[in-house]
């Protein structure tokens, strides 16, 4: 008989046993310094939350609320998360079930020798491949053929965890309203009650600034993104590894979810501490794709192909409009992207714990698709 449909470890596909590793392997914050020097303490807990403590001690279910979940503290926000339900009670209560929609998603188990990828097939013409079959294509760990793919299918409707990243920086000033509607239409569209989550961070100089933390509630995110005002120097690399690995990686899924950063800049970076190298490592142990939307008016700027780089680098696409207009049908592309992937599970054929980046490599086997997944990930250390 066959084995009953396994539980997901499916986030952008690592190995779960990177997942697990503990915080104390992740490189620390690049401004982890200045940080520390500017931020203000956090606000002590609140000492009574009378309509909960009613409701645990009579036994009644409190009122339904949206999936907004509860994120692990994260030392740089700390008094910028709105969401009181972030803050642990002293005796906290059974954690809920997920709601409908996550019970009835069809999950895989991944081992802690296995990993998992998520990725996109397009014709040559661009357009998204859905109907293909494990047979079509080969799979490669560290340059060498997997040892046995233990789960493979479509994936069209994954939860979405989302970061919009929105440069405010003063060199946007001009186009930035339009960005701002755009970016509105897009969560609008994207992302579900009940089963998505995003969140909005604007920066310039500032790279931890969320202006709406995690939901699934529109007019909060839409309030969010309107409230930006441009102005100030860019520290895009700082805001993409915050993002990571201060948001992003803390959140507790039970189910699979699909992780991506929408990043709207021109690229250029003049304030950041962290590298675009360090940016992109922390994007591929969160395990985070990057959709990149270049604002710049003039094509072919150096900055675009920093923009490319760290999309490609983790499996996303970056979108060089070349009037305003475009920038909404780019959003309309990665929505698209989104729900048009596939995941596989899969066993490297060696799988040291040695804390190396490994590369993933997927082929098609014939020559009328391409292939967009990430570059690899880093194997657990012991």
């Amino acid at each position: 008989m066959k084995p009953a449909i396994l539980i997901l470890a499916f986030a952008m596909a690592m190995p779960v046993a990177a997942q697990n590793s503990s915080e104390a392997d992740l490189p620390a914050a690049p401004s982890a310094v200045k940080t520390e020097q500017e931020k203000k303490a956090a606000p002590p807990p609140p000492t009574a939350q009378p309509a909960p403590a009613a409701a645990a001690s009579t036994g009644e279910k409190p009122a339904e609320k949206s999936a907004e979940p509860t994120v692990a503290p994260a030392g740089s926000v700390a008094g910028k998360n709105p969401e009181p339900a972030s803050t642990p009670a002293p005796t906290p209560p059974a954690p809920a079930p997920p709601p409908p929609d996550f019970e009835a998603a069809e999950t895989i188990v991944v081992g802690v020798d296995e990993v998992a990828v998520v990725f996109t097939v397009t014709d040559k013409r661009g357009r998204f491949v859905k109907d293909l079959k494990q047979e079509d294509f080969r799979f490669f760990d560290d340059k060498r053929p997997v040892k046995s793919v233990r789960a493979f299918r479509a994936e069209t409707d994954l939860p979405l965890r989302v970061g919009l990243l929105i440069d405010a920086s003063s060199s946007i000033r001009d186009r930035f309203k339009f960005e701002q509607e755009a970016a509105v239409e897009f969560l609008s569209q994207i992302v579900r009650y009940k089963k998505d989550l995003a969140f909005v961070l604007g920066f310039d100089s500032v790279y931890d600034s969320i202006a709406q933390d995690f939901t699934d509630n529109n007019e909060k995110l839409s309030k969010g993104i309107r409230l930006l005002r441009p102005g100030g120097g860019t520290a895009m690399y700082d805001a993409v590894f915050f993002s990571c690995r201060e948001k992003l990686m803390k959140l507790r899924d039970t189910v699979a979810v699909r992780r991506a950063v929408i990043l709207l800049s021109d690229g250029d970076d003049n304030q950041s501490r962290s590298t675009l190298g360090e940016a992109i490592a922390m994007c591929q142990r969160a395990e985070v794709v990057v959709y990149a939307i270049s604002t710049n008016i003039s094509p072919g700027k150096a900055s675009d192909k920093v923009l490319k780089r760290m999309a490609e680098e983790t499996g996303g696409r970056a979108f060089f409009p070349f009037k305003l207009d475009d920038v909404a049908n780019a959003f309309l592309d990665i929505q698209e992207e989104l729900r048009s992937q596939y995941a596989v599970a899969y066993r490297p054929d060696d799988f040291p714990s040695d804390g190396r980046f490994r590369a993933i490599e997927i082929r098609p086997r014939t020559g009328r698709h391409e292939i967009r997944a990430r570059r690899g990930y880093y194997a657990p250390k012991k």
